[in-house]
């Protein structure tokens, strides 16, 4: 079966889609169960990802990059995330954030930062949640302060060190940074007002290089599931950057993540399509070949019901998800359309995955069906860029009325 057929997909976003695919297939599926049970971070694939031109190519080609869509986007995430969804994000990571700098930054911070993304030389990643603010990106504690270090007063000719213009100093922590560890440089977003009768007006985003003083990095202990994709806790002490490393205009950034995030939300979609394909195809396999009664269990109604429902999920969320992509990029309710598709795709492959695993019976549980793997990834995608019950308070706000 061919869950994932192109028929829906816009004429421009197939050839890459199909680029995806093969890639998928040589090197994603064949080495998802290894990572699994390693639980590393899976660089040689990332590497070949670079290679292949599939990562960290939605920088434009100014830049040096292939300047992938939304909508392309989305086509590689529903092939990677039905292969693997640990080794799927691992692909996505690199890129992650060089979407902000390349709207928001100056000229300098492009040629400085996205260049090198686009050419495989650096990764870039993004830090905004923290230990006790998930999705509430107002209540994010993380600051940056600007300091105006006074010359110093030695005489002339001294060897005592003297500061050049104004930094920003960062202090906090962030949570559940992908390529916090790996990456060479994140967009994180910071404090940098307190002011309580404005309060979406009090934040920024800032380029931190993972080499800047201050800045310390740890993977987050193991998790139940995306064992091959590796998050990070951050901590920020005294942690000091360039002035010229703010992204845009002070106090512009929660606005600057809200539409980030639509746009992401709309790919995040395709992670939730790739997982319900992978489950649905992991059960029709088992159910075709298991035997109980004297006949394949493909034959009882109730079997037969559970995969109709299955396909009907999937089907109905794929629809609405390439219809949502095509909004967001048209500027046509991006918000609303975006937590849509987020909302319903994710959610599909949650009930996809738990149908598999009844069908599977106790054999489900075993780390050697997939289908276990699938339903433990699936618990993620619901929660990451906007837990879904805040993506059901932005559908209601931003409906039509």
């Amino acid at each position: 079966m061919d869950l994932l057929e192109e028929s829906i997909v816009p004429e421009h976003a197939r050839d890459v889609k199909q680029e995806a695919r093969e890639f998928a297939e040589k090197h994603i599926e064949p080495n998802a169960e290894e990572y699994f049970d390693r639980g590393e971070y899976p660089e040689e694939i990332v590497k070949k990802g670079e290679e292949a031109g599939l990562v960290g190519q939605s920088i434009s080609e100014e830049y040096g990059g292939r300047g992938f869509s939304i909508y392309e986007q989305l086509a590689i995430a529903e092939e990677f995330y039905k292969a693997d969804a640990g080794l799927g994000l691992s692909l996505q990571l690199p890129g992650f954030g060089t979407t902000i700098v390349e709207e928001h930054g100056t000229e300098e911070q492009k040629e400085e930062y996205l260049r090198p993304v686009a050419e495989n030389e650096m990764r870039s990643g993004l830090g905004v949640s923290e230990p006790e603010t998930g999705s509430d990106m107002a209540g994010m504690q993380t600051t940056a302060e600007k300091d105006t270090p006074e010359q110093s007063s030695a005489s002339p000719g001294s060897t005592e060190a003297t500061q050049d213009g104004d930094e920003w100093v960062l202090n906090g922590e962030k949570y559940w940074v992908g390529n916090g560890v790996e990456a060479d440089w994140l967009t994180i977003y910071a404090r940098t007002g307190h002011d309580e009768d404005n309060r979406y007006g009090n934040f920024s985003l800032f380029i931190v290089p993972t080499d800047a003083p201050g800045y310390h990095a740890e993977h987050i202990p193991e998790k139940m599931c995306y064992r091959a994709s590796k998050q990070a806790h951050i901590t920020f002490d005294d942690c000091r950057i360039p002035e010229e490393n703010l992204v845009g205009n002070e106090g512009a950034g929660f606005y600057v993540m809200a539409d980030f995030f639509n746009h992401g939300r709309a790919v995040v979609a395709g992670h939730g399509l790739g997982l319900a394909a992978a489950a649905i195809e992991e059960a029709s396999a088992f159910v075709h070949d298991r035997e109980a009664f004297g006949r394949t269990i493909d034959n009882f109604q109730s079997v037969q019901h559970d995969l109709a429902e299955m396909r009907m999920e999937f089907e109905s969320a794929r629809a609405l998800s390439w219809r949502a992509v095509e909004k967001v990029a048209n500027g046509d309710r991006p918000g609303y359309w975006a937590a849509l598709a987020k909302t319903t795709a994710t959610e599909a492959a949650t009930e996809c995955a738990e149908r598999g695993m009844q069908l599977h019976g106790g054999r489900s549980v075993l780390n050697e069906n997939r289908i276990s793997r699938v339903y433990r990834d699936v618990r993620v995608p619901v929660i990451y860029e906007g837990a879904n019950p805040i993506q059901r308070n932005l559908i209601y706000s931003q409906a039509p009325r």
